[in-house]
């Protein structure tokens, strides 16, 4: 189910799926620790003897307030005749969630209501040895286990703390939870539980006919239990309105910060650039870690998740950050790399936003050898978008300490992890994690990072390594050509694999073609580029309604089995995205520079109400599918329009 509405400021990050329920809460990082490991925390009503889960049973629509990143909610219920406006957020700055939800009772006769909130809790990832109890200090209940607590509470417009609670045992004995026992309007006011527990506060509100009240409820998280009983008070004091008012105005001075000049652009477009920002920012830890995705549901397919910090990933992430004027989101990455680089000068498959190195399935042994585990267009792209950041920000303090250690040292290991023979770089996995070899892409990537190497070289007046990283660069281009350009289909090879004389040629039409013409390996207008483009744009168009590029023919991932020939795949965000930047570099006047604005309005077609981007859509439904938002698909739509923004257009105009 896809996490439609993240909420978070970089150290807590509340996730909500397609029901509004809250499925994930990660603190103190973003993308661990994940303690609800995605079990449901959910929010009920009970009125005139009757309840009801916000679930299916009600009509909503899940969005953000313009420019920020609060939540704008809206669920109605006809059988019980309730309205409910909600406004949800993490403060900018304390590490607290808060929800503002007005109650709008639609019968003609005053009622009481209550509302309810349940909280299912699995701290640093599990359920053993927890502890929930009923604070009447704070009039709250707490959950803590060692250095990680949650304080839960509400209040009215009258007063503050909890009109009901009970803690409780779950997952053992039989033992559904507290939510049961919310269903009949009262709770057991039981004041503790230890081990697998769980909790529910409830609130009473009294509403006039056809009137409305007004509660908040909020999640504050700690450390320590003197830090959330901290928090609390800076609630009561500054109070909930007052900490959702301010967020949403950092969010909208934050979003709002550069002047880029889209003229005649579409509203829908420039709207969509800034919920991707702001969308891309839920995913990034403070640290510097740019994770992939933080959507739990995944580890149904392979137990384990997209909740790392892929050094590809995060390269392209912060290119469109770069690009779209956020340099210090895009700093702390470019330190969290150097931080982890190898003394070889390598960077591993991922990383926790910890910087500890993270699970992998690439092995340091194959084919009875050792073998380095890396994905080397990870550790190009790192040093190819620094050189962006420098050459955008010209941030020459922040670039000094990062010259030696991570620059050059990874620029020496590109060098060196070369095929002595041919001058290719020696076989390594493919972006797509699925395959070893020597790849179009990777190569294309390392070619940019030595050059982007050669200009920080020169520009440190270390000219001898700056040549020497230029022309290393031109002989693995040119050994580029000579190995992997098909003469006879006329067209690039996806990957090779070295063989006596030279390599065997994998020549699948694989969307990654594009990083031959996104690292600038060949001009978009060469000829054994178009051909390649326009192969990967006909061989990989999803002949459906819905539309869109898959990956490569025959993609198996997640795929959606329809044994038609004419469905390579399902239609990947980032893939599409790619065929448009193609359509925007081959763009020769402003007329055709508009029709690639297709390729941009179907992505926002095809993202969910809230603006959020999934990895790939069902060819038939453009349900999305996989992992929900992935980071990597709202940084290229930010790529995207800073190329096609008002400079770019009148360039082409002219």
């Amino acid at each position: 189910m896809p996490r439609d509405i993240p909420v978070g400021n970089g150290s807590m990050l509340v996730t909500f799926d397609s029901e509004y329920q809250i499925r994930d809460i990660y603190y103190p990082y973003v993308g661990s620790e994940n303690h609800t490991i995605g079990h449901p925390c959910r929010m009920g009503i009970w009125v005139d003897g009757h309840y009801s889960w916000v679930d299916s049973e009600w009509q909503k629509t899940l969005t953000y307030k313009t420019d920020t990143l609060v939540t704008d909610v809206k669920a109605k219920n006809d059988r019980l005749k309730i309205e409910l406006q909600m406004y949800d957020t993490v403060d900018f700055h304390l590490n607290i969630f808060v929800k503002e939800i007005i109650i709008r009772n639609l019968d003609g006769k005053d009622r009481e209501i209550r509302l309810f909130f349940y909280h299912d809790f699995h701290i640093y990832g599990n359920e053993i040895g927890d502890t929930a109890y009923y604070d009447p200090d704070t009039m709250s209940i707490i959950h803590y286990k060692s250095q990680r607590y949650f304080l839960v509470n509400c209040c009215d417009p009258s007063k503050c703390g909890v009109d009901h609670f009970a803690t409780g045992e779950k997952e053992m004995h039989g033992a559904e939870g507290t939510w049961r026992d919310a269903e009949d309007g009262f709770l057991s006011g039981n004041p503790i539980a230890q081990g697998s527990v769980d909790s529910t506060i409830g609130i009473n509100l009294h509403i006039k006919a056809h009137g409305e009240n007004l509660t908040h409820y909020w999640i504050a998280a700690g450390r320590k239990h003197s830090e959330v009983v901290a928090l609390n008070k800076s609630i009561w004091e500054k109070t909930p309105e007052e900490l959702i008012r301010r967020t949403e105005n950092y969010w909208k001075l934050w979003v709002n910060k550069e002047s880029l000049q889209f003229y005649d652009l579409p509203e829908s477009l420039v709207s969509f650039f800034k919920r991707s920002l702001l969308i891309m920012r839920t995913q990034i830890d403070n640290n510097g870690a740019i994770i992939a995705a933080n959507d739990s549901d995944i580890t149904k397919f392979g137990k384990d998740t997209y909740s790392y910090m892929w050094p590809r990933d995060g390269a392209l992430v912060a290119y469109a950050l770069i690009q779209s004027g956020y340099s210090d989101v895009s700093k702390r990455f470019f330190q969290f790399c150097a931080d982890v680089i190898s003394p070889e000068g390598y960077l591993l498959h991922k990383y926790n936003p910890d910087q500890s190195l993270a699970s992998s399935w690439h092995p340091w042994f194959k084919d009875r050898r050792k073998s380095l585990p890396i994905q080397e267009d990870g550790i190009a792209q790192v040093i190819w978008a620094l050189w962006h950041h420098y050459d955008k920000f010209r941030d020459i303090e922040f670039v000094k300490p990062l010259y030696r250690h991570l620059i050059m040292n990874a620029a020496e290991f590109m060098v060196k992890f070369r095929d002595e023979e041919t001058g290719l770089p020696l076989a390594s996995y493919d972006l797509w994690e699925e395959r070893y070899g020597v790849h179009t892409f990777t190569v294309s990537a390392v070619i940019a990072g030595l050059r982007a190497a050669g200009n920080f070289a020169c520009a440190f007046g270390e000219e001898e390594f700056g040549t020497k990283y230029y022309e290393i660069a031109d002989k693995i281009k040119d050994a580029l050509i000579a190995n992997f350009y098909n003469k006879t289909e006329g067209r690039f090879a996806r990957m090779g694999t070295r063989n006596a004389k030279g390599y065997d040629l994998d020549m699948t039409v694989d969307a990654s073609l594009y990083g031959l013409i996104a690292f600038e390996t060949l001009a978009p207008g060469q000829p054994m580029a178009v051909s390649t483009m326009e192969a990967v744009k006909k061989s990989l168009r999803v002949n459906t309604s819905v539309g869109g590029i898959a990956r490569y023919s025959n993609d198996y991932y997640q795929r959606v089995n329809t044994g038609r020939e004419d469905i390579p795949g399902n239609p990947w965000f980032i893939c599409t995205l790619w065929m448009t930047e193609y359509d925007i570099m081959q763009a020769g006047n402003l007329d055709e520079l508009n029709e690639a604005l297709s390729g941009l309005e179907w992505v926002v077609g095809k993202a969910l109400k809230s603006g959020v981007l999934a990895e790939q859509v069902n060819p038939f439904t453009d349900e999305p599918l996989s992992v929900s938002p992935l980071t990597w698909s709202h940084g290229d739509v930010c790529y995207d329009l800073t190329k096609i923004h008002g400079e770019e257009r009148t360039a082409v105009n002219l």
